[in-house]
């Protein structure tokens, strides 16, 4: 790289602020002002706050990386993809709320009896999750051999037909067409959360992957918060009538709708391109993505990382359909050990109590003595402008400054205190049992609960998303995801079918249960997942070195990656290798180059 480009470590927001304070709106320059004239307090009040605004937005590189490659093209896309995310959210959101209406229940004689009303809404819930597991599962071959882009169509399409299907249910024909369309729903949504996220992972430069992949979370998040006051507006403004809870199934076309779309006008992921031996598609969209030319020594470099992982796979591993479960469950442990990692950390979020939350919000706020559908709904719709809010505080200022690790035990911490709290103020006021009132006690409880999701939101709800999604090679991340997707799915279909019995039967338990796993998981992620923040897709492996302690992997790799790179980027011998043609090549550390 020329001497004269500066790089990222040189260029920080420090430098852009003074630069754009050096000229005043009035065209004069400010450099030339004598101190007289500005207050040496305001200036050392300007450095604090400039100091701490970069920070703020510091970017972890492992290696120089032109400003180009931060661009519209990689948010746009992600954004694009992110409408999946609120399918999904939307779902979390609405249903809840909507089958706790007295007009659905009515609908479908569900209101005279409470036992056959709680088990019927459970399975139309959790039929929904059942979809999910199997559709992350049968993701996998449709993503190898039709790719990212046209599988993530085919997911669109398929949950279309699945929430129109919904809207033909009815006093007439009952619950069927809730439960067909809502299976063929899950089916769909499957795919999504299995692809997603790879296809994000893929297509982003490594310092800004983690802010990425969690647009995918702010996705959810609009739709759960859309979902959630839904319910409240259609219980506060409509009569009880059909049209009070078909409202929101049929909003459900309006976000398929905007992803439809956006899957059409996305473009295929280069590595998977790669990947087929699509060569000349895959350059035109890496260096589309990074807005760079395809002879910039950024994207030869980049280029060359990919083929040099792939040649390793295909050496190692293989290319074909099924190699990654050979490997993985016959050849390779530490693949193993890695893919048990990650379905751990999405069997810790879903267990924590999230789903239960999700979708029994209204029977959980009662529990805490909130009275009356509207103010369940209100609380309800609160929870999810928490959530909302503490998505964007996840994504601009932790994923990618604080990184995974540290933000996981923070958040296990308070939400084990929080859950610790509302069990033990249950057991001894519960507020559901005749002449017992909420009181101080319950106010705080509600509080916590509020505390807890914030919490929560700020690491677990997206962390284990971007962790699962980048810790994999090319050939198997796709293969490695689906099992991540679905194992996330079981958790999720077992609390939300099995919490209203747990309520019943555990009370107050239920919360020492949740903050009992949320202690556990300290000392998991402390002792066995490295933090990722910053490091290329093709390092991973080298972060999961058994001979280095976890808790210094990552410090350990950054260096040593930035060494490397440094110098191989300024070797005038670097171009554009072909990988088919081993005889010209030869592998120098961790660059392939060739001879010239």
């Amino acid at each position: 790289m020329s001497d004269n480009r500066q790089s990222i470590y040189s260029l920080s927001v420090d430098d852009l602020v003074k630069n754009a304070s050096d000229i005043d709106m009035n065209g004069k320059d400010r450099s030339k002002v004598t101190v007289s004239d500005v207050s040496l307090d305001q200036q050392a009040k300007r450095n604090k706050w400039t100091k701490g605004f970069s920070r703020m937005f510091e970017k972890i590189e492992e290696r120089p990386t032109p400003s180009n490659v931060y661009n519209w093209r990689i948010y746009g896309t992600a954004l694009m993809a992110s409408a999946a995310a609120i399918i999904i959210g939307y779902d979390g959101g609405f249903i809840g709320g909507t089958v706790a209406l007295d007009s659905f229940k009515q609908e479908f004689g569900l209101a005279d009896d409470a036992h056959h009303y709680k088990s019927t809404i459970s399975n139309v819930i959790s039929v929904f999750h059942a979809g999910c597991f199997f559709g992350a599962l049968i993701s996998y071959p449709f993503s190898f051999y039709l790719g990212r882009r046209l599988s993530l169509i085919i997911a669109a399409v398929l949950i279309t037909v699945g929430s129109a299907i919904m809207l033909a249910a009815s006093s007439k024909v009952g619950l069927g067409p809730i439960y067909a369309g809502r299976v063929i729903a899950g089916i769909a949504v499957g795919f999504l959360t299995n692809l997603t996220p790879v296809y994000l992972s893929e297509i982003s430069p490594p310092a800004i992957r983690g802010r990425v992949i969690a647009l995918y979370e702010i996705g959810w998040r609009v739709g759960d918060l859309v979902g959630f006051w839904i319910n409240y507006g259609i219980d506060e403004h409509i009569p009880n009538s059909k049209k009070q809870w078909f409202i929101p199934f049929a909003i459900q076309l309006i976000p398929l709708g905007m992803f439809l779309l956006g899957s059409i006008l996305m473009r295929e992921s280069p590595r998977w391109l790669f990947s087929v031996n699509k060569d000349e598609q895959a350059l035109n969209n890496l260096t589309w993505f990074r807005e760079l030319d395809e002879s910039h020594e950024y994207i030869i470099y980049e280029v060359n990382q990919i083929k040099m992982s792939l040649e390793k796979q295909r050496v190692s591993i293989g290319l074909g359909l099924w190699d990654p479960a050979t490997e993985v469950f016959v050849r390779n442990h530490q693949l193993l050990k890695r893919l048990c990692l990650t379905c751990s950390l999405f069997l810790f979020q879903n267990f924590l109590g999230i789903q239960s939350i999700n979708y029994y919000s209204p029977i959980i706020f009662q529990t805490l003595g909130v009275k009356g559908t509207n103010a369940t709904l209100f609380s309800t719709g609160m929870f999810g402008v928490v959530k909302f809010i503490c998505t964007f505080i996840y994504v601009l200022f932790i994923v990618d400054q604080f990184g995974r690790r540290i933000a996981f035990m923070c958040s296990s911490t308070i939400c084990s205190i929080c859950f610790w709290y509302i069990g033990a103020y249950l057991k001894l006021n519960d507020p559901t049992k005749p002449g017992i009132l909420a009181g101080p006690g319950g106010k705080t409880a509600i509080g916590m609960m509020y505390i807890w999701i914030a919490l929560f939101i700020l690491a677990w709800s997206g962390g284990p998303f971007v962790v699962g999604s980048e810790v994999f090679d090319t050939n198997i991340r796709a293969f490695m995801q689906a099992i991540n997707a679905a194992v996330s799915w079981v958790p999720i279909f077992i609390m939300s079918r099995f919490t209203t019995n747990m309520i019943d039967t555990m009370k107050f338990g239920i919360y020492f249960f949740f903050a009992s796993l949320a202690a556990i998981s300290i000392p998991f992620v402390f002792f066995f997942i490295p933090e990722t923040k910053g490091v290329a897709l093709e390092d991973m492996d080298k972060l999961f070195n058994s001979k280095v302690p976890t808790w210094k992997a990552h410090s350990i790799l950054m260096e040593e990656t930035r060494h490397v790179t440094e110098e191989g980027m300024h070797d005038p011998n670097i171009h554009l290798i072909d990988i088919g043609k081993h005889e010209h090549e030869h592998i120098e550390g961790d660059l392939i180059t060739k001879k010239v």
